[in-house]
């Protein structure tokens, strides 16, 4: 198995080529990646999921690009457009010279590539990106433990609702309800129209989406539920898709009721006799104060030409010859620029304009240089509100004195906004008791404003009045008449103007990562590690061991001493025996009780060595173990769970497969090599043990291999029949044959049924081998009636069927109709597979025999057979006596005396008996002088293939 990576680090440049070599060794580029294609806009079948990964992509990783499987095919997407791009999972040539890739993976399956050149700020992509991505694409794989994608994309942090074509919500996220300020009762079951009344525009664009249509929805202002909650204004669109619960609608909303407040707030600030007006980058006007609408020409009887909405050039206020300067102005302000020029008006008059960017991202501000204010509100103060959005914010002059102080920062600190105007913030904030700390808990000193750099944006622990401790986002943005300009000595500092301190509370945000970041890494039931949290364990003892080695070798060669060699540690992986049943027997809720009691038993040992305990899967455990070798790391867990572990009032003895593996490779070859181990322990039976060695590792490649040739082999007709003939010792003459299957491997030859069949009883193969087998034995058996009917016409053919296998799939249920169709072969059954006298066998054994089956007891006498309650229990027709048994007649005198008697035992209990591995005449001569009915064996002919076992009858 080939362990998964996590993260490659970025590659060094090549000496020669100067190109960055890629270290995803794993993947192979045997060819360019094939042409991106848009997806088209009808393709629904996985809209939740494409929309969920969209959206989780902006939040948590906007300058990353994706690539995921999903489905029969790869997505792409990046800048918030998303592409297919065939059936392999093979990335660009670009992101193997540059940039930080990272592989999504959950379970050694790979499930998509995250990739990013650190953007503008040279950050890496996230952790909490590479999670939720993971989880999300985990969840939407067919074999994704029963759950929908769908239930999962509830967790997405935007308001959606999955409705009905009746528009009925189904699901709704956790923001929907947030933003409504409503229930998950108050919303499911019922229609729209129910829960948001009053808004006919937007049921006649959900009807668009019902018909097939992805359309944005009108601006609508919602009443949420609650007497203290405000109206909001939200923005959306609906979409169709078709999920895990059918065709429906999904309805994305956004929260826009901020947007309406600051237009609302700029509108009252630009009501102004200073010319100025707020504009889009592309010259859109939004707001213009009254002094520069006032400037447009007037025609008595006729409304004031129209000015917002319209590009600035546009505006009839300028002379005709001034239309090309109002746009190059916009446009260089675009860029980034600061742009000036004296515009002429339409009435002569010239107006010295100037056109900038403002606080806000995507907006400029356009005003009159120069001219007076009467009083109103300086405009560049005016742009700099523009990016509060309701955050806690400060504005400090060159002194560092508060100027501004808003309610919520002042509800922040605890103190009246009045009280704190024109004090210094940094002497208020300490006889406040407000202290700073970095986000990994570093005191900081308080700032001095007058020489803080800016702009900056940075985080910071805010202690509060109170001793609440808080995650605040700190924007430091320098506001005044030089502000903007880029020839300033000093740019941004108080010294040139003042300070607007905005601070955004980000501590649900972070205290939300912090989970995710911890059950991401934790076992949700005993709160033990996960995979994830042992493979992290693993790699950090791994870091700490070659730093510690390091150290003691240079301090060693110093005095001229060589290191001594320390076990790394051991892994130990262990398995509790018949978890299934055990689940069923105590039920979930004790069963569970029983699992914490085991973690923390596992952690009481893993804690006194300095090592780490994880659940893996289930039953499955893992206990890290540093600086021990594997047998006193083994004996260390023994000991743990020698005592019972206790069930409400009872103790629970339970048995357990232990598989231990030396600390050797990266974390995930340390975890695969225990896997293995335990893997290997449970196949000794209950209480087995298995140490790892890299012939395990091989056998289990083999067995992968095998596995996958096996589930060709049927189609490529590489399996093949033998048969045995059965001769009856009275008459001498053929009864019928055994059907013994064979596998002609294209590169093993010829394979015989113990080599492959328990690698095929872990999957359905066995099932669909096992009708394969009697189909062909069955037209066998009429072939040959057809050929020799006048000399054998009571031929039969005998197989051998695993009532596990049976039992365990649908096989009984799919091989009843055949058997009735054809006819039904001689059945022979392992003695050991009888010692389960439970109703299923029997009404198995019962089915099989209405069906004309004859039913045989195989390997009767190796042991299991010894139950002969079997014999008087089950619909039974004969017993195969073992052919250790048979080997050791005539000259056992013991052996000799047990045939005897298990052959009188087996007529009176009106049971035939057949020899199997007879292989001399004598042996023949003893059994029929002992009453044996049959024999087969090499002494009575070969296996044959159906052609050579014709020519064999034809003689006889």
């Amino acid at each position: 198995m080939t362990p998964s990576l996590s993260k490659s680090k970025r590659a060094a440049p090549d000496p020669v080529t100067g190109k960055r070599a890629s270290r995803l060794a794993p993947i192979q580029i045997s060819a360019p990646v094939q042409a991106p294609v848009s997806m088209p806009s009808t393709d629904h079948s996985s809209s939740a999921l494409h929309t969920a990964l969209r959206d989780l992509l902006r939040v948590h990783a906007p300058e990353a690009a994706l690539l995921a499987r999903v489905g029969g095919t790869v997505l792409h997407l990046q800048n918030d457009v998303m592409e297919l791009c065939g059936p392999e999972l093979e990335p660009p040539e670009a992101w193997l010279e540059s940039g930080e890739m990272t592989w999504l993976s959950r379970d050694g399956e790979l499930l998509g590539l995250l990739w990013s050149d650190g953007g503008p700020e040279g950050k890496p992509v996230s952790a909490t990106a590479t999670e939720v991505l993971t989880m999300l694409l985990a969840a939407s794989r067919p074999d994704g433990a029963g759950r929908e994608a769908e239930v999962l994309v509830t967790q997405l942090p935007v308001a959606t609702a999955w409705l009905t074509p009746e528009m009925v919500f189904r699901r709704v996220s956790r923001p929907f309800l947030e933003l409504l300020n409503i229930s998950d009762a108050g919303v499911l079951g019922r229609t729209v129209a129910e829960v948001l009344p009053g808004h006919p525009a937007l049921l006649q664009a959900l009807q668009s989406a019902v018909a097939g249509r992805s359309v944005r929805l009108p601006d609508a202002l919602l009443s949420a539920r609650g007497a203290d909650t405000a109206p909001r204004w939200v923005r959306g669109e609906a979409r169709p898709y078709l999920g895990g619960w059918g065709a429906g609608i999904m309805l994305t909303l956004q929260d826009v009721s901020g947007e309406y407040e600051r237009s609302a707030r700029v509108s009252a600030l630009l009501d102004t006799r200073t010319p100025a007006a707020l504009l889009t980058e592309d010259g859109t006007v939004l707001h213009a104060s009254p002094g520069l609408s006032e400037l447009a020409p007037q025609v008595p009887g006729q409304p004031a030409p129209a000015l917002i909405g319209a590009a600035l050039w546009d505006w009839p206020g300028f002379d005709g010859a001034s239309v090309a300067a109002a746009r190059d102005l916009v446009r260089l302000a675009a860029a980034g620029g600061e742009a000036h020029a004296d515009l002429t008006l339409a009435g002569g008059e010239t107006l010295t304009l100037s056109v900038r960017r403002s606080a806000a991202s995507g907006l400029l501000v356009a005003e009159s240089v120069g001219a007076p204010v009467n009083g109103a509100a300086p405009l560049g103060l005016i742009t700099q509100m523009l990016a509060l959005s309701g955050d806690a914010t400060v504005l400090v002059d060159a002194a560092g004195r508060a100027q501004l102080i808003n309610e919520r920062a002042a509800a922040l600190l605890g103190v009246e906004a009045s009280r704190l105007m024109g004090l210094g913030l940094t002497r208020v904030l300490g006889e406040l008791g407000v202290k700073v700390f970095s986000p990994v808990g570093q005191p900081l000193a308080l700032p001095d404003w007058r020489t803080l750099p800016s702009p900056l944006c940075s985080e910071v622990l805010l202690a509060l009045p109170g001793h609440s401790l808080r995650h605040m986002e700190l924007r430091v943005t320098p506001v005044g008449p030089e502000a903007g300009r880029r020839e300033t000595g000093n740019r941004g500092s108080a010294q040139s103007g003042g300070l607007l301190l905005t601070l955004r509370d980000v501590t649900v945000l972070r205290r939300a990562e912090a989970k995710m970041h911890h059950d991401a890494r934790h076992d949700a039931l005993t709160g033990l590690h996960n995979r994830v949290g042992l493979r992290e364990d693993l790699a950090a003892l791994e870091k700490t061991e070659l730093e510690t080695v390091g150290l003691e070798t240079t301090e060693l060669e110093k005095v001229g001493l060589e290191t001594a060699e320390t076990p790394a540690g051991a892994l130990v992986c262990l398995n509790i025996d018949g978890f299934g049943a055990l689940n069923t027997a105590l039920g979930r809720v004790a069963c569970d009780r029983l699992l914490i009691g085991l973690a923390a038993r596992l952690s009481d040992v893993a804690g006194g060595k300095g090592g780490s305990a994880a659940r893996l899967e289930g039953g499955t455990f893992a206990v890290l173990l540093p600086g021990l070798d594997i047998h006193d790391a083994l004996e260390a867990v023994q000991r743990a769970l020698s005592v019972p572990l206790r069930c409400g009032p009872r103790e629970t003895p339970l048995t357990f497969a232990l598989g231990v593996a030396a600390l050797d490779g990266t974390a995930e070859d340390s975890i695969s090599n225990a896997e293995i181990a335990v893997r290997h322990a449970r196949q000794q039976g209950r209480g087995g043990l298995g140490f790892y060695t890299p012939a395990l590792r091989a056998g289990v490649r083999s067995a992968y291999a095998l596995e996958e040739d096996l589930r060709g082999a049927l189609t490529a007709r590489e399996f093949t029949l033998l048969y045995q003939p059965v001769l009856d010792l009275k008459s001498g003459k053929p009864l019928g044959a055994e059907s013994l299957l064979r596998w002609q491997h294209p590169e093993l030859g010829l394979l015989l049924p113990h080599s492959f069949l328990e690698v095929a009883g872990r999957s359905e193969l066995i099932t669909h081998i096992g009708e394969w087998v009697v189909e062909e034995a069955v037209a066998s058996r009429d072939r040959v009636r057809a050929e020799c009917g006048e000399a054998h016409p009571e031929w039969q053919v005998s197989v051998n069927l695993s009532l596990e296998e049976l039992r365990r799939s649908e096989g009984l249920s799919r091989l009843l109709p055949l058997l009735s169709a054809q006819g039904a072969p001689d059945i022979e059954v392992t003695a050991g597979s009888l010692l389960d006298h439970s109703e299923e066998t029997l009404g198995m054994l019962e089915q099989l025999r209405s069906h004309g089956a004859r039913l045989s007891v195989d390997d009767f006498g190796d042991g299991a057979g010894s139950n002969l309650s079997a014999l008087t229990r089950f619909p039974l027709d004969a017993i195969k006596l073992h052919p250790t048994l048979t080997a050791r007649l005539p000259g056992d005198s013991r052996v000799v005396t047990l045939v005897a008697s298990t052959i009188d035992l087996a007529h009176r209990l009106g049971l035939k008996v057949v020899a199997v591995g007879v292989e001399r005449s004598e042996q023949l001569d003893i059994l029929r002088e002992l009453g044996c009915d049959a024999a087969q064996g090499y002494g009575v002919c070969p296996p044959l293939p159906e052609t050579e076992l014709l020519a064999w009858l034809a003689e006889r």
